[in-house]
């Protein structure tokens, strides 16, 4: 009987250790099964997190950098007569363009370089350090195409490419040297955002551009006061819709630098308009005017943000009532959803420029009108109003900076 016992006894111990083991391994693919799931819907709440992530970028605008003798004289003067120093003159820009991820300008007069001779109007040739100066205060994107392109021929024109593509990460377009770097596609990207910019001028001052090099600046002429029966604009419509379409779906946002419309006339012509809406409908983001040398109003088409003119920048314009010496610089925010790619231009914001000289033609400086005060022009505040009008002529929604 007791041999029986023991032996009815090791069996339940058997049995117990076999439940016992049983209940740990249960146990234990329970609680991998818990992590596994919790690790998968944390995973998952990454990925949800990944794919509706925001991107951001900032960009800003300015207009016409005009290099008139005045100007690049006295740059000779503060760098000791040998060579140029320009900075001075964008001290009151450059720590507001250097927050910025984009930052435009104009350049109206061609960096043909000192080695062909500095020259002024009529046919105009700025020295490479006025380029240096707009690098330094933080500009990374530039239109070429002017009507003065061609002011010192061919030359000239190769001058500014070579000295352009030396420029680490600057978009320069508008003007090239050859036919291949014309038809390249240069795409930038910022935060994931990606983006190009496209540039026409209206003309280049009745010269001529040489037969089979038309690579030299692009051009979407205007001959005549209607554009409806204007032959040749209309042509060119169908080029710049096959180069809006070859670039479109490459990047996230497009922007035109449009050199266009009347000297001195604060309201956009038939031309701008019609131009405009052609652009608009090809799915352009941004159109950037430049030309009059004034202010002219900023408004939508659909959903295109169009600055019709920036007005000028830096010159030393003949002064018409103020006009070339109040200038316009336009600043937006980019987003893009990462999930649906999206991009939206909102946060526009408009802040007048003045350009200040003494009357002897000296002491350059671009000043933003909130940093502007009697010291530099005695009637700003009724000045200000006056263009903030023209800025919100076609659109009251448009926001310009106060003087607060």
């Amino acid at each position: 009987m007791k041999k029986i016992k023991r032996r009815i006894n090791k069996f339940k111990v058997l049995r117990f250790i076999v439940i016992v083991l049983l209940i740990f391994v249960t146990i234990g693919l329970g609680i991998n099964k818990i992590f596994n799931n919790n690790k998968s819907i944390d995973n998952n709440r990454k990925l949800d997190k990944a794919e509706s992530q925001i991107y951001e970028a900032s960009m800003i605008m300015v207009g016409d950098n005009l290099i008139h003798d005045s100007i690049y004289e006295e740059a000779k003067i503060k760098n000791g007569g040998k060579g140029y120093d320009f900075s001075s003159m964008y001290e009151f820009i450059k720590p507001i363009v250097c927050d910025y991820d984009i930052a435009y300008y104009n350049q109206e007069t061609i960096l043909g370089g000192s080695d062909i001779g500095v020259s002024s109007y009529p046919s105009f040739n700025s020295p490479y350090e006025v380029g240096d100066a707009m690098v330094d205060a933080g500009f990374n994107l530039v239109s070429l195409a002017t009507n003065h392109t061609l002011d010192r021929g061919q030359g000239a024109v190769l001058n500014s490419r070579s000295y352009w593509n030396k420029q680490t990460n600057i978009l320069a377009v508008g003007s090239y040297a050859s036919l291949d770097e014309k038809n390249q596609v240069q795409v930038r990207e910022v935060n994931n955002i990606s983006y190009t910019m496209l540039n026409y001028t209206y003309g280049t001052n009745g010269i001529d551009v040489p037969s089979g090099k038309e690579y030299l600046v692009n051009i979407w002429p205007v001959t005549g006061n209607n554009p409806e029966v204007d032959v040749t604009y209309q042509e060119y419509k169908k080029q710049i819709k096959e180069d809006i379409e070859k670039v479109r779906a490459k990047v996230d946002v497009l922007i035109v630098a449009m050199h266009w419309g009347v000297e001195y006339q604060d309201m956009p012509n038939s031309y701008q308009i019609d131009a405009a809406s052609h652009l608009a409908s090809l799915g352009v983001d941004i159109i950037i005017g430049t030309h009059p040398h004034v202010i002219q109003p900023v408004d939508y088409i659909d959903d295109t943000l169009v600055i019709y003119s920036l007005g000028n920048f830096l010159s030393a314009h003949e002064v018409v009532n103020m006009a070339n010496r109040v200038g316009l610089m336009t600043s937006l925010d980019i987003t893009k959803d990462s999930k649906t790619g999206k991009v939206m231009i909102d946060n526009v914001e408009n802040e007048l420029l003045y350009t200040y000289y003494t009357s002897d033609y000296t002491d350059f400086k671009v000043i933003p009108f909130s940093q502007i005060n009697n010291n530099y022009l005695d009637n700003y505040k009724d000045i200000y109003l006056k263009y903030k009008n023209i800025v919100t002529k076609l659109n009251k929604d448009i926001n310009v900076v106060s003087l607060d």
